[in-house]
């Protein structure tokens, strides 16, 4: 079974939602055979990527509230994400383009590091102190060695703009005729859609329901052919 999740790296229910489906699926009894795939979306796609700004000042531009309002939510976030045993900053934490954070995971998703990319993305831009936007590419090669990629090969892919651009542009489309309008977003088998950070309770129903409702296999040209089993291979008599 396949479950692909679109996310962003600004996104913080996308860090808190990341961790209640990571706690139902350890304790789903066909996890092994549960493929995970991360998928790109950006919240702010037309932001400049040297335009970074204090997160709760662009929560009070973009939603019109105060900023006693914006620290409320901050601090209900942090709440949330302290119960499922991650750490948050609730203050001094930055906004900017996540474009490249995303080409990024498209490189590393082909390395097999895809999964361990993300998780140090998502520590650095909402536990950490240190910048995951005002630094520059080399911070994000700091991250990728963290997670085992190769530094160079890192650097290359964030030199190159093109690098990987087409693959989020398409995880972005696709999104969008699935009819996510926000993330974290959960597809299952591409046949159940799961939206929001969910209590893990419900990514558990939903994995249940998705591996239930898979099809059994048919079997074409099954004439009894020879095949090796438990028991051994068949030798044809002559």
């Amino acid at each position: 079974m396949r479950v692909e999740i679109w996310t962003d790296i600004a996104c913080p229910w996308c860090y808190v939602g990341k961790a209640r489906f990571d706690k139902a699926l350890a304790a789903f009894p066909h996890r092994e055979q549960v493929e995970v795939v991360h998928r790109s979306f950006e919240l702010d796609p037309h932001r400049a990527k040297g335009d970074v700004t204090p997160v709760l000042t662009m929560l009070t531009r973009k939603y019109g509230m105060s900023e006693a309002q914006a620290q409320a939510g901050e601090d209900n976030l942090g709440a949330q994400a302290a119960a499922e045993g991650l750490e948050y900053r609730t203050r001094g934490r930055d906004h900017g383009n996540t474009f490249d954070m995303h080409r990024l995971l498209h490189f590393a998703e082909e390395q097999g590091r895809q999964t361990a990319l993300l998780d140090a993305l998502y520590r650095a831009n909402f536990a950490e102190e240190r910048s995951v936007f005002t630094e520059g590419d080399e911070r994000l090669v700091e991250l990728a060695v963290a997670a085992g990629l190769d530094a160079d090969a890192a650097r290359t892919v964030l030199a190159d703009p093109t690098a990987y651009a087409d693959e989020v542009r398409a995880d972005e489309r696709e999104a969008a005729q699935l009819g996510a309008t926000g993330v974290p977003f959960f597809v299952l088998d591409r046949k159940y859609g799961v939206s929001g950070a969910q209590p893990a309770e419900v990514f558990t129903r939903a994995l249940t329901q998705a591996w239930g409702d898979r099809p059994p296999l048919t079997l074409l040209d099954d004439d009894g052919a020879e095949a090796c089993g438990p028991d051994g291979c068949a030798v044809p008599q002559h």
